[in-house]
């Protein structure tokens, strides 16, 4: 009944989904053992809007190589949004059929969980996947809610670092990135100056605002979420808000461009030697800016831990320098064709595909004997410091619903701040309807 309502709670957005699995899988002859010969596998996958030409390359080369294993072809369909992620999710498990393998970003694995349409991961499930020692341990952390009921495959690793400018910081006299939120704001302050600003932030992209406000509310003691209670009204969360906001509309210490950006254009800002830091950007960054004009005047810190309006870490608080994120993948109980569905999961979790993977999009690997051979790598310690500090955010279905209340509040601001302006009364509102929408969404959640 429960797993009843949260279906019919998004059933008012969902849309109809055409893909759809096919075949039997019956295990034969091959490479794999499997003959997939005549079958189709359906996978969905977030577009990757840094790297288009490259993904498009990448969606071949795994068809091709599949097709050589086990004769099946593979289909690739993509999300752009956080919204249109959920939907895809929704409308599949509302109709029963859809892609045979998802793509879902670490904090849409509860929502995946929660409606039970999900292959949950047995014993002789992981023997397929070459066993669970094949995966780095961190990346299983949001698999499932325990360690026996896990739905999640690690497929890429996320840990959020900062980027910044050495030649710029040099010249300026300082020698680090600041570890408090405030002490950054004063060195962006400093570095802001002519066509050059102190932060590229992308207030437009999907993906990243809510993770800001995450970050500095859990810095602060404020998990957002406790109990199946959301928290997004508290004074943590609003100070929170007014920092992120604030950067472009009162402290003007990023470009007011900025209002417009997209991940890859804040990105391509910072390359271009326009901006000092660049927080909230993962290893995927590197590939672009080893190419840019920035190459090797850049390098990666861990984010600030210490929250807007403290010197130091509160009693409560959690020292997160990230998300534990990345993408799962997850199996599709409708699909007809599991035994396939695993082999390609196989495929794509392998050393020899996830090093390709990381040196085409710099996503981290969660391949254990690849992510060992990156360790040696002076640049990307940093990253791997991060990933070891990184906190989980709740394993509740409704969590993606929360998040994208999160990301409203910031949405619903734009207009306000193309003008430069930061409404504080119509901010609270903005967080007061969010808060509204969090709750009611827990309510109906498992």
């Amino acid at each position: 009944m429960r797993r009843m309502s949260f279906i019919a709670a998004v059933a008012a957005t969902a849309l109809v989904l055409a893909a759809c699995g096919d075949g039997d899988g019956a295990p034969e002859s091959g490479e794999t053992g499997l003959n997939g010969a005549g079958k189709t596998l359906n996978v969905l996958v977030q577009a990757n809007t840094i790297y288009p030409d490259q993904q498009r390359s990448w969606f071949t080369e795994i068809n091709d190589k599949f097709k050589a294993q086990t004769g099946a072809e593979v289909k690739f369909e993509t999300f752009a949004s956080p919204n249109d992620e959920l939907t895809k999710i929704q409308t599949s498990v509302l109709s029963g059929q859809g892609p045979d393998i998802y793509s879902l970003g670490t904090t849409f694995t509860p929502t995946a969980y929660a409606t039970g349409a999900f292959l949950e991961l047995k014993d002789d499930d992981w023997k397929k996947l070459g066993g669970k020692d094949a995966f780095l341990p961190a990346t299983l952390g949001i698999s499932g809610p325990d360690a026996e009921h896990q739905v999640g495959i690690p497929f890429t690793s996320r840990p959020f670092v900062m980027a910044y400018n050495t030649d710029l910081l040099k010249a300026a006299g300082i020698d680090k990135p600041a570890d408090s939120w405030d002490g950054l704001l004063e060195q962006a302050k400093k570095l802001t100056s002519g066509g050059t600003y102190g932060l590229a932030v992308a207030y437009a992209d999907g993906f990243d605002p809510w993770k800001f406000i995450w970050a500095m509310s859990v810095q602060a003691g404020n998990p957002l979420v406790k109990e199946k209670k959301a928290s997004l009204t508290d004074p943590s969360t609003l100070k929170a808000y007014q920092t992120y906001l604030g950067w472009l509309a009162t402290d003007k210490v990023v470009n007011p461009a900025a209002v417009g950006w997209k991940n890859a254009q804040a990105i391509a800002d910072f390359g271009a030697g326009k901006a000092a830091f660049l927080p909230m950007v993962s290893a995927t960054s590197k590939v672009t800016l080893d190419k840019s004009a920035v190459a090797g005047k850049y390098a990666y810190a861990i984010m600030p831990t210490i929250p807007p309006g403290q010197t130091s870490k509160p009693s409560g608080g959690v020292g997160a320098t990230s998300i534990l994120s990345g993408d799962n993948l997850v199996v599709a109980k409708y699909t007809k064709n599991k035994d396939l569905a695993l082999a390609l999961v196989k495929l794509l979790t392998s050393a020899e595909q996830q090093e390709s993977y990381y040196k085409t999009f710099g996503e981290m690997p969660t391949n254990a004997a690849a992510a060992k051979k990156l360790q040696a790598d002076p640049a990307l310690a940093p990253i791997i410091d991060s990933a070891s500090k990184a906190s989980g955010t709740p394993f509740n279905g409704a969590w993606s619903q929360v998040q994208l209340a999160l990301v409203n509040v910031v949405v619903q601001s734009i207009p306000a701040l193309k003008d430069g302006k930061l409404d504080e009364a119509k901010l609270k509102q903005l967080i007061a309807d969010g808060q509204k929408a969090a709750q009611d969404a827990l309510d109906k959640s498992k």
